[in-house]
């Protein structure tokens, strides 16, 4: 998005990297998440009202540091250091870093030594969540300690210029005082204005939209997720009967899900949508392969080329529109910063590289609430906007193992009785994601007087708002029960139930 009020975030690898950068947007400034080692020219050459090196696993004094050029300091652009981040900035300038001798690791109580400008309106103690093993042994040059804990400099700010750090993360809610200090971070010690409205982003994707394309033609590819619908009822409001809707029904998708919400969609927004059956040559695909990368790959490839085969017969389609929004970048394009691909998304990870169309993604820009608020403003019913997250390659990476039309037919029935009694529950709006997974396990049960050999399928539910950080729901045993002796009595072929309690971290959300 070009605008002058924003902020850039510098990975070094941490996993909160993408909670800053909500933290920011909730309090509606626009903020990217750029690798640490961007040329020192683009940054020099974007306008921006502020800087935050994010944390990271490195350490600053190791052979392999992720480093930065220290000219990044003259640039009279604020900049705050978030644990490695603190600690890079110390390093750059003569200070001291070392493994401390008692590490933390956790809730730790913060003191405040000064609360003028980033601890303004902060009480003098607080709780603070902290995660590292080194820290501050020697203060760097002109800079002073602002805050402490038990056993560390907890904070830290230059004498003179708009440089400060932090050994704790003000983004994780368990930091009390985290968004009120990234509030003062941003607003009065940037000066940046609450701005990054979703009525000013559909308004300026709109008129870019419009721009881009011209008289060309567009194809989408579209799944019947929240990503993808958005995307489309965002393309139609900039270019109407330019865009065609393709569906390709991968046979993957959850039980009378998909093509049943499209046609509604088709009936109000008036999209022109193409469905393609082609459940038969993705499963052909996936034979044998148990790999969830490998699986990712297929799915990803075999669409487009099915997707191909049809946009060839609409004239003047120059532009392939997508549904790809911010956390997939971040996640996907991580070969330029120190963090992990986690996995490839659908959407940035299986495009091939002869790739026929120029690609289009206006929502690319967008965190998954952002996407729900854009759908709603655009008049999508909020029960759809709402429904919990669907991945992309579907069922696929609900299977462990290979895929099978036996296996998927099991687990549309399972993952159905359970959203189901989560509806009857009225708990389906309180959990942000549940689903059942299907184990290549199976083991000996027993129904009525008749020995079974059955899988097993696991049911997963969990809490959460940003989907960087979740814990797993309490749900009623009562409810439990319920889902358990449906599903084991209902469907055919899975005899024993799970229930996952494991958060992320250390776990993920999705099984693969």
């Amino acid at each position: 998005m070009k605008t002058t009020n924003k902020i850039i975030i510098l990975d070094f690898g941490s996993q909160y990297t993408q909670l800053i950068a909500r933290r920011i947007r909730d309090l509606e400034v626009y903020c990217e998440v750029w690798p640490y080692n961007t040329a020192l020219e683009k940054i020099k050459t974007t306008p921006m009202k502020g800087i935050i090196l994010s944390g990271g696993p490195a350490s600053v004094y190791a052979e392999d540091a992720f480093l930065i050029d220290k000219q990044l300091f003259e640039l009279k652009v604020p900049v705050l250091g978030i644990c490695y981040g603190m600690q890079l900035i110390s390093h750059l300038h003569e200070g001291t870093v070392q493994r401390a001798t008692k590490q933390e690791f956790g809730f730790s109580e913060l003191i405040i030594d000064n609360q003028e400008d980033l601890f303004a309106n902060i009480p003098v103690k607080s709780q603070v969540w902290m995660s590292h093993a080194d820290h501050i042994e020697g203060m760097p040059t002109n800079f002073i300690q602002i805050a402490h804990s038990e056993n560390s400099i907890s904070a830290i700010k230059h004498s003179e210029k708009k440089i400060y750090g932090l050994q704790f993360h003000p983004e994780v809610t368990h930091t009390l005082i985290g968004q009120q200090l990234l509030s003062n971070f941003v607003f009065n010690i940037c000066g940046c204005q609450p701005k990054w409205k979703i009525t000013e982003f559909i308004s300026a994707a709109t008129t870019e939209i419009k721009n881009k394309v011209g008289t060309d033609n567009v194809v989408l590819a579209l799944s019947g997720g929240v990503d993808s619908s958005v995307c489309a009822v965002l393309l139609h409001k900039a270019i109407g009967k330019q865009l065609t809707c393709i569906f390709v029904d991968t046979g993957l998708l959850r039980q009378n899900s998909g093509w049943n919400d499209l046609q509604k969609f088709q009936e109000k927004f008036k999209l022109n949508i193409i469905k393609i059956n082609a459940q038969e040559r993705f499963l052909t695909a996936l034979k044998g392969f148990t790999n969830p990368e490998e699986k990712r790959k297929i799915i990803g490839n075999l669409f487009i080329e099915i997707f191909n085969e049809e946009a060839i017969k609409i004239q003047n389609v120059k532009w392939l529109g997508q549904g790809t929004i911010y956390p997939d970048v971040i996640e996907s394009v991580s070969v330029k910063g120190p963090s992990a691909t986690i996995k490839s998304h659908h959407n940035v990870g299986g495009l091939p590289k002869d790739l026929p169309f120029q690609l289009i993604e206006p929502l690319r820009e967008l965190f998954k609430d952002e996407v729900r608020r854009t759908g709603e403003a655009l008049g999508i019913d909020s029960k759809f906007v709402y429904k919990h997250p669907f991945p992309g390659p579907g069922l696929a990476v609900r299977i462990i193992g290979e895929i099978t039309a036996e296996k998927v037919a099991l687990l549309q029935a399972a993952d159905q009785i359970f959203i189901d009694e989560l509806y009857r529950a009225n708990l389906y709006d309180q959990v942000a994601q549940a689903f059942v997974v299907l184990l290549p396990v199976q083991s000996v049960g027993v129904m009525g007087d008749v020995r079974t050999y059955g899988y097993t399928a696991v049911v997963r539910s969990v809490d959460t708002t940003d989907f960087m950080t979740a814990n797993w729901s309490w749900l009623p045993f009562e409810l439990l029960e319920k889902v358990s002796a449906r599903i084991v009595s209902e469907v055919n072929g899975i005899n024993r139930i799970t229930y996952d309690i494991t958060s992320k971290p250390p776990g993920t959300i999705e099984w693969e």
